[in-house]
C-alpha cells in the first residue's frame, strides 16, 4: 500500500503587497509615459505641435495666431523651450494696426515650475525683427494685449521677467487716447559672437503726450553681464520742450525694475509739466531741478532722498506714487503720498500755488505779477484767477505733508509753515494750513469740494493774538510804543473754480479784534484828522505818546462777495473811531468813510470822514471831504459877518463821542449787539448791509448848524 503525497499549501496574497505593487506599476507606467512623451518631444523638438499650437492659442485669445516657419516646443530638460519663426498674433478689429505682435524669430526658455504657479519668467529670450503694437481703445475699456475680448476688460500690461535677452531690429508702438500718449521706440541691432556683445544695447524713439512732443533714448551699458545673467547698467532719457528726465542705475534683469537701484533727475520750467506725464495735477511752479532715488515695490514707485530747488526755494523729502491695477468692476486710482520740507522759501515761489503766473513772477516780480489787468475794464486786480483743474484731480488721490521753516518776503515775518493736503475723490482739504506770523500763530482749514457741479470752498482762518508792533512794523508802527495785540477769524464759503470767483460769491463773516493796549505811529492823528490835538502835541513834543486803545473791532458781514462794515469800531482814551462802507471781492473795489469823534473838547478840529476808495491793487485816500468843505464855507461866512475869531467856531469839536462798551467789541459781535458804555444802542456804526458799502460820509453837527 502506497502513501498519498502531502497536499501543497495554498499561497494567500497579501492585500498590502498587492496595493503597493499596483501603485508601483501605475507610477512606473505614468513616469514611463511622461518620459516617452518627453523623449518624443525632445527628439522631434515638438514640431508636430505647430498646428495644434496655432489652433488652441487662436481659440483661447480670440485672435489669429500663425507660425510661418519652423516651430519648436519641448522640455529641455525641465524648462520649456519655445521657438517660432515668422510668428504673428493679430489685433482686435478696432485697433489701428493689424497685428499685436510679429517677429521673424522668437526663441525662449521658460521656467516650467514658475509657469505652473502663474509666474512668467524667461531665463533668456532672443527676438529678431519684432514689432509690438500696444494700444488702448478710445473709451479706455479694452486694449490689444488683453485676450478674451470683447467680454474681457483691458488689464494693465505686466512685463514678464526676462533674465537675459538678445533683441535686434525690434520696434514697440504704444497708444493711449485717454492719456493723450503716443510713442514709437526702436532697438538698435545687437551683434553677438560667442555669448559676447560688441556694443551697447541702445534704443531710441519719440512720441507725444498731451499734445507735447518728446524724445526718448537710452542704453544698457553692460550687455555682456546681462547675457551672462548679471546686473545691467541702465540709462534712460526723456526730453520734451519743457521737461527733461534722466534715469540711471542697475537693473537686476533685462525687464526687472523690482529691486532696481535707480537715480532719477528731473528739470524743467514748470513742475506741472512733469506730473502731467502720469496724469496727476499739481499747481504751477517756477523753474525746478529735482533728484531722487527710485525703487519699485509692487504697485508703488518710491522716490526717496529727494532734493532740489523750485525757483529760489529748496525742497527735500520723499514721494510715493502708487499705480494699482484696476479693481473688479472699475478702474483703480493712482495715489500720491509725500512728506516734503523746505528750509527757505521765497514768497515769489509760492505765488503759482494759488494761481499767479510763474513766468510773470519770474520776469516782473511779485508786485507786478500780482497786479493783473482784468479783461475788458482795465481795472487792476490782485486776486488770482487761474482755475482749479477740477477735471484733472478727479483721476487720482493724494496725501501730502509740506513743512517750510522760513519765508523770504518784505512784508511781515512768517515761519514754520505746516501744510497738510488730502485729496479724496475730488474733495481737496488743506488742513492744517498753519504758520507763525509776527509773534502770533495762524491756523486754517480750507476745504475745496470739486465733487459738485460748481466747485465749493469752505474757509476757516484763525489768527491768535499777535503783537501789532511786529505785524505792522513795515507800515510805520513803532514796536517800542505799541503793546496792543490783534486776533482775527475768517469764516466764509464760496463757489467757483478760481480764488477770485470763490471770493466773489462768498458768504460769511470777517472779524478782527483789538484788545486793550497801546499803539503808536505818527500817522494815527492824521488818520483821525484831529488837527487841534495833532498841532497841540506837535508843539508840546508829545507826538510820540502812544494811543491808548480800550478795545476795537473791525468786522464785516459778507454776502455774495460784498463785505459790509458790521461794525468797524475802535475805542481809544481820546476818541471813538468808526467807519461805514466796505469792499467788494467781485471787482476788488474799496469804499470806506472813516471818522474819529473826540471824547473831549478840541479846537481846530476838522473831524470829517476820511475816505478810502480805489481798488485792492490801487487804493486811494480822500481827506478833503464834503463835510470838511462845508466847515470851511461856514468859517468864511462867520468871518465875513462876524470877526476872524468867530470863523474858528466852525472847527470846534464839542467832544461828545460816546465810549464803547468793550464786551460786545471783544466778542466780535455784529453791529446790532454793540452798545455805548451807558448801554445805549450805537447808531454811528455800519450795520453790515450790502447797500452801505457805498461809503457814507454822514454829516456831523457843527455847533448846532
Amino acid at each position: 500500500m502506497s502513501a498519498h503525497p502531502a497536499p501543497v499549501p495554498v499561497r494567500r496574497r497579501d492585500p498590502g503587497h498587492t496595493v503597493v505593487a499596483a501603485t508601483t506599476a501605475f507610477v512606473a507606467t505614468v513616469v514611463g509615459l511622461i518620459f516617452l512623451a518627453w523623449l518624443v518631444l525632445f527628439i522631434t523638438k515638438g514640431r508636430f505641435l505647430k498646428h495644434p499650437f496655432e489652433r488652441i492659442l487662436s481659440s483661447y485669445s480670440q485672435r489669429t495666431v500663425t507660425v510661418a516657419g519652423d516651430f519648436n516646443l519641448y522640455f529641455d530638460p525641465i524648462a520649456i523651450r519655445f521657438k517660432a519663426e515668422g510668428i504673428s498674433v493679430s489685433n482686435p478689429t478696432w485697433a489701428s494696426k493689424p497685428n499685436l505682435f510679429q517677429a521673424s524669430l522668437v526663441d525662449a526658455r521658460i521656467e516650467t515650475f514658475h509657469l505652473i504657479l502663474g509666474e512668467k519668467i524667461l531665463d533668456w529670450l532672443t527676438l529678431r525683427d519684432g514689432a509690438i503694437d500696444a494700444e488702448w481703445d478710445a473709451k479706455h475699456e479694452h486694449n490689444t494685449w488683453t485676450f478674451g475680448q470683447p467680454t474681457t476688460k483691458g488689464q494693465p500690461f505686466r512685463m514678464p521677467l526676462i533674465r537675459k535677452a538678445s533683441v535686434t531690429g525690434t520696434t514697440v508702438r504704444f497708444r493711449d487716447p485717454m492719456m493723450f500718449l503716443s510713442t514709437d521706440i526702436g532697438f538698435q541691432d545687437i551683434n553677438g559672437v560667442n555669448n559676447t556683445v560688441a556694443n551697447n544695447i541702445r534704443f531710441s524713439g519719440d512720441g507725444t503726450i498731451r499734445k507735447e512732443p518728446f524724445t526718448v533714448f537710452g542704453q544698457q551699458t553692460s550687455p555682456n553681464q546681462l547675457i551672462a545673467g548679471g546686473g545691467n547698467q541702465f540709462e534712460l532719457h526723456v526730453h520734451s520742450p519743457r521737461t527733461f528726465i534722466d534715469v540711471a542705475g542697475t537693473l537686476p534683469a533685462a525687464t526687472q525694475i523690482e529691486g532696481a537701484d535707480l537715480s532719477v533727475a528731473a528739470r524743467g520750467r514748470n513742475m506741472r509739466d512733469l506730473f502731467d506725464l502720469i496724469g496727476v495735477a499739481v499747481p504751477d511752479t517756477r523753474t525746478y531741478r529735482l533728484r531722487a532715488h527710485m525703487m519699485k515695490s509692487g504697485d508703488e514707485y518710491r522716490f526717496t532722498r529727494l532734493t532740489g530747488m523750485y525757483g529760489n526755494s529748496d525742497l527735500a523729502g520723499w514721494v510715493t506714487v502708487a499705480l494699482p491695477p484696476p479693481a473688479r468692476g472699475g478702474s483703480a486710482r493712482p495715489n500720491i503720498t509725500a512728506d516734503l520740507s523746505s528750509r527757505f522759501v521765497d514768497i515769489v515761489d509760492i505765488g503759482p500755488f494759488i494761481g499767479y503766473n510763474p513766468t510773470a513772477l519770474a520776469t516782473q516780480g511779485a508786485t507786478a505779477a500780482a497786479t493783473t489787468q482784468h479783461k475788458g475794464d482795465g481795472v487792476p486786480r490782485i486776486l488770482p484767477d487761474a482755475p482749479l483743474r477740477a477735471d484733472a484731480i478727479k483721476g487720482f488721490d493724494a496725501k501730502v505733508t509740506y513743512r517750510i521753516k522760513d519765508i523770504k518776503q518784505p512784508y511781515t515775518p512768517i515761519s514754520n509753515i505746516l501744510l497738510g493736503l488730502n485729496l479724496d475723490h475730488s474733495l481737496l482739504k488743506l488742513s492744517p494750513l498753519n504758520f507763525d506770523v509776527a509773534g502770533g500763530h495762524l491756523d486754517s482749514d480750507i476745504s475745496i469740494d470739486a465733487r459738485r457741479p460748481a466747485v465749493f470752498t469752505d474757509y476757516d482762518i484763525r489768527l491768535s493774538p499777535t503783537p501789532m508792533g511786529t505785524l505792522l512794523k513795515r507800515f510805520g508802527v513803532d514796536q517800542a510804543g505799541t503793546t496792543g495785540t490783534i486776533k482775527a477769524r475768517i469764516k466764509m464759503t464760496g463757489t467757483g473754480d478760481t480764488v477770485r470767483q470763490s471770493l466773489a460769491t462768498s458768504n460769511g463773516r470777517i472779524a478782527i479784534i483789538l484788545p486793550k493796549g497801546t499803539f503808536w505811529t505818527k500817522y494815527v492823528q492824521l488818520a483821525e484828522f484831529d488837527l487841534g490835538v495833532f498841532v497841540q502835541r506837535l508843539f508840546q513834543k508829545q507826538l510820540k505818546k502812544p494811543v491808548e486803545i480800550n478795545c476795537g473791532l473791525i468786522g464785516f458781514t459778507v454776502r455774495d462777495g460784498i463785505a459790509a462794515a458790521d461794525p468797524i469800531l475802535i475805542d481809544t482814551t481820546g476818541n471813538v473811531m468808526t467807519a461805514k462802507g466796505g469792499f467788494s471781492f467781485k471787482d476788488e473795489s474799496l469804499s470806506f468813510a472813516f471818522r474819529a469823534d473826540a471824547k473831549k473838547f478840541s479846537l481846530f478840529s476838522g473831524q470829517s470822514p476820511v475816505g478810502i476808495n480805489g481798488h485792492f491793487a490801487a487804493p486811494g485816500i480822500s481827506i478833503i471831504s464834503p463835510q470838511l468843505l462845508t466847515r470851511a464855507g461856514a468859517a468864511v461866512v462867520l468871518g465875513v459877518v462876524g470877526t476872524p475869531i468867530a470863523s474858528l467856531l466852525a472847527f470846534v469839536d464839542p467832544g461828545d463821542a460816546k465810549s464803547a462798551a468793550c464786551g460786545p467789541v471783544l466778542a466780535g459781535a455784529n453791529a446790532a449787539a454793540q452798545r455805548t458804555s451807558k448801554g445805549d444802542p450805537r447808531k454811528d456804526i455800519g450795520k453790515g448791509k450790502t447797500a452801505d458799502v457805498k461809503a457814507e460820509q454822514g454829516k456831523k453837527k457843527i455847533l448846532g448848524l
